[in-house]
């Protein structure tokens, strides 16, 4: 829609661009300092990835339980605002702790404030599309609750995917369904920007011999992790071609990380530890199973992380040192696995399974560098965010007042990203107690 709705100046201590598990750390840190915090996502919901995981390694502790307690301690700060739905357009630095941000916030057509959350307008929508959470595993409706726990939890129309039958309209009790919003053009006056941006996952139809999107029963990691969460798409580990139980789960790792031919040279650290936490998870579903991961090199490098990897090897898991050449399906859907045992003969081996999960790596999301209009926001050569100095800081930026939090410089795991936003939250509220002083703060 073209309209705009254009609001007037914002006034805020930090611009938190981002909010999964960094940047709601980010943001609830500094409002317990005293500052007041703006927390953008381009999703309907924050929250990020981690709420999409069933555990998390080493520990195997919920992975929702842990990022809900975050999604509600953002959402109920007194000095955090939360501005879902939302893209930021441009930042201007105007002087040493003086930025200007334009953020387009994109209309839900619900308003949130009548939105019971009934869901009776999913009832009664009759589109049905795939649903983003799940990885195609199953569909949504055009107006939609992202999940269960959402933050917020409100509705929102896909207008895209949406027939204006007006179904929702005529049964929602609290007359919410308003198709007449339009965009709103936030300006932000803040002393400070910290990008907690995260990551994409690699997209595994590049990886062509594997035949992702091809072969029904070749599925990603994210995938395998929705079919095990606890709120999962069936109530059941399942082929995609048959419905059968497998009972034989082969791993290919490092599918798009350390491959130069993909223009992802660099190893993308947790996939190693995801994939041994996914086949103890899959072993506790279905005993009986065999749970074979290709890998070429474990890099096992974190507390507790070779404890977890030994006792993987004791539950059972099969662990094969050479990478997957190719993957060629039969025609029961069966898949027959090409990788050489580096470990053992050094031949060309063929296994057959009947299911393949492709551990893919993370990959920098794209167009961030786009967004600072005056000043350059220098990246590295794999398109990650370049620290000004990593021997001096592992949060401050190219641009003096703009810091960073989680997966925005590289790959990493839930804790280090934790601890990096609570670090960058520090270096931030440094920032500006010397750019602007204490009595310049919180207005």
């Amino acid at each position: 829609m073209s309209t705009v709705q254009r609001l007037q100046e914002e006034t805020y201590d930090v611009l938190v661009v981002g909010a999964g598990i960094g940047g709601m750390e980010a943001a609830v840190s500094l409002g317990d300092m005293g500052f007041r915090v703006l927390l953008v996502d381009r999703e309907p919901s924050i929250g990020g990835h981690m709420y999409l995981l069933s555990k998390v390694f080493p520990t195997l502790d919920c992975a929702s339980c842990i990022s809900g307690t975050k999604m509600s301690s953002s959402s109920h700060h007194p000095n955090v605002t939360l501005l879902p739905y939302s893209d930021v357009q441009e930042i201007v630095k105007e002087g040493e702790g003086r930025f200007r941000a334009d953020v387009l916030e994109r209309p839900r057509y619900v308003d949130p404030a009548l939105c019971t959350s009934c869901g009776q307008c999913e009832e009664v929508c009759p589109i049905i599309v795939e649903k983003e959470n799940d990885f195609g595993l199953r569909g949504r409706k055009a107006i939609y609750i992202p999940f269960d726990t959402a933050v917020p939890k409100k509705a929102v129309v896909d207008i895209n995917n949406c027939i204006y039958c007006l179904q929702c309209e005529k049964i929602c009790p609290g007359n919410a369904i308003d198709f007449l919003q339009t965009q709103k053009e936030h300006r932000l006056a803040v002393g400070a920007v910290i990008l907690a941006v995260g990551y994409d996952l690699f997209p595994a139809e590049k990886k062509a011999e594997y035949h992702y999107g091809e072969f029904d029963n070749v599925v990603t990691s994210m995938q395998m992790d929705r079919l095990l969460g606890p709120t999962r798409p069936y109530n059941a580990i399942m082929r995609n071609s048959d419905g059968k139980e497998p009972q034989n789960i082969a791993y290919a790792l490092c599918t798009g990380s350390r491959d130069r031919s993909l223009g992802n040279p660099r190893c993308s650290q947790v996939c190693c530890m995801y994939s041994m936490k996914q086949a103890q998870l899959i072993l506790g579903s279905l005993p009986a199973a065999n749970v074979t991961l290709y890998y070429m090199d474990i890099r096992a490098y974190g507390k507790g992380f070779e404890e977890f990897y030994q006792q993987a090897k004791a539950m059972g898991v099969n662990f094969v040192r050479g990478k997957v050449a190719k993957i060629e399906q039969k025609e029961s859907g069966d898949l027959e696995v090409y990788h050489e045992d580096t470990q053992g003969k050094g031949t060309l081996e063929k296994t057959t399974h009947d299911m393949v999960v492709l551990s893919v790596g993370l990959i920098p999301r794209p167009g961030i560098a786009k967004v600072f209009a005056n000043k350059e926001l220098k990246l590295d050569d794999a398109g990650w965010i370049q620290l000004a100095d990593e021997n001096r800081s592992a949060v401050v930026t190219s641009i003096d007042g703009v810091f960073v939090a989680g997966c925005a410089t590289g790959p990493k795991d839930i804790p280090d990203s934790a601890v990096e936003a609570a670090a960058s939250a520090s270096e931030c509220a440094a920032y500006l107690l010397r750019t602007r002083g204490a009595e310049g703060l919180g207005r």
